[in-house]
């Protein structure tokens, strides 16, 4: 896991790079507010009725119950919820 001071470097760069697109960011670290937006998270994750893994676009596509999608932009999500390439003998 990274430390403290990575993850720290890590926010102020998104943060520098919203503000250059006039796009308002917000840096939650303290505890009780991850406990809340990990709440909101896994309820968010538990309407998802299909899942596109795209590692060459890398991006991953999620369809709600309610018919909406939303869309995950990452080097690494979409290779971990790939399959392995299978051969058939």
């Amino acid at each position: 896991m990274a430390g403290d001071k990575d993850i720290d470097q890590q926010a102020e760069r998104i943060m520098a790079l919203e503000a250059e697109l006039e796009s308002a960011g917000e840096v939650t670290r303290d505890d009780a507010d991850l406990i809340r937006l990990k709440t909101e998270l896994h309820a968010w994750v538990e309407s998802v009725v299909a899942v596109i893994a795209s590692p060459g676009m890398g991006r991953v596509s999620l369809i709600h119950s309610d018919g909406s999608q939303s869309g995950i932009s990452s080097s690494t999500l979409p290779f971990r919820l790939s399959r392995p390439a299978r051969f058939k003998a």
